[in-house]
């Protein structure tokens, strides 16, 4: 079989949707997942057998090592896995419910665990293999009214950068990608929202998807020359204002971090008092 095996969850529309046509596009193979098939009906009409269509919902563990399961009993490997499914939950810390905030975790953080898990024995048995997955601007940065979506792309970041050092000697690259705003649906009709209480009324809405500067369609190049790197980097931006943006965030922590060092030297102790 010629070209790369890919399993990408999330293909109904955004960035899932783009990458997995571009993997298309170029002889590649692609397990394509979705909550409902008919989103991914047109993928199968166009490109036959080289894809796979998966209901999968991400944050049901034995439904995604059944999917995971059945794509390598399909195309026999799976080189590149893109952890993209997720959704963006809106409102302010306070006001999101326990539901809420536990079906934001449950589908972008171990939507991304389960995925993940599934797929490393597989890539480890075939000696290598490509991991990216789907973080954001907003995993190494914060704004209001976004808490919980923070929360779980910040764990995403963290549990990633642990887990590209334990498979790096497999041959398993991990990849975090970090998109700043792109008009996807992730502010759409996916989205979900906590009301605000009175006490928040002025955020009432978010900004509409449509007024986002990134086209998601521009990403293609970036991210297959990622997947195509021997040594890919652990992170990468998409979008011409993250690095401005995250730059000035950075450097106020390293401010606020010297501003308040005497305390921390502070708290560290003295072993010899102690003793």
């Amino acid at each position: 079989m010629a070209g790369k095996v890919w399993f990408i969850t999330g293909t109904s529309r955004g960035f899932g949707r783009v990458w997995a046509e571009a993997a298309l596009k170029r002889g590649d193979s692609v397990a394509a997942s979705a909550r409902k098939l008919d989103d991914i009906a047109e993928l199968v009409s166009r490109y036959g057998d080289n894809v796979l269509p998966l209901q999968l919902d991400v944050s049901d563990r034995a439904a995604v090592r059944e999917a995971v399961a059945t794509a390598e009993k399909r195309f026999k490997r799976l080189d590149i896995l893109v952890n993209n499914a997720g959704y963006g939950l809106f409102g302010p810390v306070e006001d999101v419910t326990e539901e809420q905030a536990r079906a934001q975790l449950d589908t972008n953080l171990f939507g991304t665990l389960w995925t993940t898990q599934a797929v490393l024995p597989i890539m480890r048995k075939q000696g290598g293999g490509r991991i990216l997955q789907m973080s954001s601007i907003a995993g190494v940065a914060s704004w209001p009214m976004l808490g919980l979506y923070h929360a779980s792309k910040w764990a995403i970041e963290g549990l990633s950068d642990s887990l590209a050092q334990e498979v790096a000697r497999f041959g398993i690259r991990v990849t975090l990608l970090e998109p700043g705003p792109y008009r996807t649906d992730w502010r759409g009709s996916s989205a979900v929202w906590a009301v605000p209480g009175p006490a928040y009324a002025e955020w009432a809405e978010a900004p509409s998807a449509g007024s986002l500067p990134g086209d998601p369609e521009a990403t293609v190049g970036s991210l297959l020359e990622i997947v195509d790197m021997p040594d890919p980097p652990l992170r990468a931006f998409f979008g011409a204002s993250a690095l401005e943006t995250v730059r000035a965030v950075y450097a106020d922590r390293i401010r606020t971090w010297e501003q308040w060092d005497s305390l921390a030297r502070a708290a560290q102790g003295n072993r010899s008092e102690r003793n």
